[in-house]
């Protein structure tokens, strides 16, 4: 009887050990192009994870805003993450190629596109997953918004109605104490 209770004592605090280390960063996705992509890529980096549509009437103007967020702070201390989504009026109708040379020709999209995905529901992909338990936060349409610090952790989450002009401090912010910390790690 004390093995066994020795044995489910470990293997619970392994779990728990396992739960704890998980974060953004540890999901795998398939990009675009069809190949799989470790997250852990982005790790020390800031980045704001986005469920995006190419037909929403937030399209443009989120759009625009994003590039110009990766253009001022990317790529080495901060990466938009596109996901396309299809779930919220159908207005990511397009394949991942459609999808990726729309965004690139129209909005001039610099920042890595992922393959289309559910962000909700029973198919939800895991990494959104991870994003609505840690944030509390779940998309209920386009364009919402994760940041995610340097070691994979939720900081926060906005709907489409808060643009990205609204929360490029906070993203400043969080670039600047970075870039000072890697300064004065030289």
């Amino acid at each position: 009887m004390g093995t066994i209770l020795r044995a489910l004592t470990l293997l619970t605090l392994s779990c728990l050990a396992e739960a704890k280390q998980k974060d953004f960063y540890t999901f795998k996705v398939v990009n675009s192009r069809g190949r799989l992509v470790s997250l852990d890529k982005y790790r020390g980096s800031v980045s704001l994870v986005v469920n995006v549509a190419s037909e929403c009437g937030y399209t443009e103007e989120h759009y625009k805003d994003l590039q110009q967020l990766q253009k001022d702070f990317g790529p080495f201390h901060f990466n938009v993450l596109a996901f396309p989504c299809n779930q919220f009026g159908q207005q990511e109708p397009g394949s991942d190629k459609e999808i990726d040379s729309f965004v690139r020709r129209v909005y001039g999209v610099s920042f890595p596109i992922f393959s289309k995905i559910a962000v909700v529901g029973i198919g939800a992909n895991n990494a959104y997953k991870y994003l609505v338990e840690a944030s509390r936060k779940e998309p209920t349409w386009n364009f919402w918004k994760y940041l995610i610090d340097t070691d994979g952790k939720v900081v926060d989450a906005w709907g489409p109605e808060v643009s990205v002009k609204e929360i490029r401090p906070r993203i400043a912010d969080m670039v600047r104490k970075l870039i000072i910390k890697r300064k004065e790690e030289l």
